[in-house]
């Protein structure tokens, strides 16, 4: 199994986005080390005190100096707030930067009503579907100069390493995204630590539709990833107590708190006690919303999530307080999956 991790850059308690910065140069260092597949950064609007990766396409250029060899990319970049052609030029410029190792991951969301009005954003797109999809094609199409020549943006250039061009991956957390990515024959990573209970349904919806692609960018068979929301301890017992932070978190979502994360104790009395350890083994149609272990319950845990859904590659996300617990989480997933 391939590993791969997205970091959200949290700030840290009566800390600032340069320490939260700084703490994902860090961890994208050690997932080089380590032997991690690739680095993601997100996109998050409106939240800064507590979540400082708002540009992707910023924070992937200096990453790309911090690093050497590891794949880079966005988890993603909201393709609904922007023009296709400046998304290219930016994933163009992050190519020259860190040639052949730049994933362009795709994406949509929408904020607040006030962000979204700061974006410029119009949320009353006739169809999303097809807006996005849409969007994506443009993209990969002049990441890749493969516009057709009668075209009016045939002849617009962007920057390019002269090397391979950034690989363009689908990203959502519904069918409606799965479909996109087969419609389009594309790679597409399902986000299931927004809604586990459609990871499978995507899947089966990716698979089913997809259609080797007709873009210079595209795949001739189905390539999937899933993030997982997970983290990893020495014991079970000490997992949970970790998990607690992303449990407490969802809860505080479910009442419209968004972009907090609670210190473990502090999560823990939210939530009336520690968690119960993730079982080694889930049912076939029980999908957590976050998951935790020792690093062999992990490992296990992950290759059952990945073969319930055919993929060989899946990426870490975690909410977790602590800067080191994360890194400490980190490393030893990649013990126990063995990269």
């Amino acid at each position: 199994m391939k590993l791969s991790a997205v970091d959200l850059s949290p700030v840290p308690e009566d800390g600032t986005a340069t320490e939260a910065y700084a703490n994902t140069v860090e961890a994208a260092r050690q997932a080089e080390r380590l032997g991690y597949s690739r680095f993601w950064v997100a996109e998050h609007h409106g939240m800064a005190d507590t979540l400082a990766g708002t540009t992707p396409e910023v924070l992937l250029g200096h990453l790309a100096a911090k690093t050497d060899s590891i794949r880079l990319g966005s988890g993603a970049v909201l393709l609904n707030h922007y023009s296709p052609f400046k998304v290219a030029e930016q994933f163009g410029a992050l190519d020259g930067l860190a040639p052949g190792r730049i994933d362009a991951g795709l994406g949509r969301a929408n904020g607040s009503p006030a962000v979204d009005r700061a974006l410029g954003t119009d949320r009353r797109v006739r169809n999303p579907d097809e807006d996005h999809a849409e969007k994506i094609e443009a993209v990969v199409s002049h990441l890749y100069d493969d516009f057709p020549s009668e075209h009016p943006y045939s002849d617009i250039e962007i920057p390019r390493s002269g090397g391979e061009p950034p690989a363009p991956w689908v990203l959502g957390s519904s069918t409606s995204s799965a479909a996109i990515a087969a419609e389009l024959g594309l790679p597409f990573c399902f986000a299931a630590f927004i809604r586990p209970q459609f990871a499978t349904h995507a899947f089966e919806e990716y698979r089913e539709n997809f259609r080797p692609s007709e873009l210079a960018g595209g795949v001739d068979e189905p390539k999937g990833m899933v993030a997982v929301n997970a983290v990893c301890a020495p014991t079970d017992e000490e997992a949970a107590r970790l998990r607690a932070v992303a449990e407490a978190s969802y809860k505080r979502m479910e009442r419209g708190v968004v972009g907090t994360t609670p210190a473990v104790r502090e999560a823990i009395d939210e939530l009336g006690g520690v968690p119960e350890p993730t079982p080694a083994t889930l049912d076939d149609d029980e999908w957590p919303r976050a998951i935790s272990g020792s690093p062999e319950t992990l490992a296990g845990l992950l290759e059952q999530l990945a073969d319930r859904i055919g993929v060989d590659e899946v990426m870490i996300q975690h909410v977790v307080a602590d800067h080191d617990d994360a890194l400490r989480s980190h490393e030893l997933i990649a013990d126990g999956v063995g990269i």
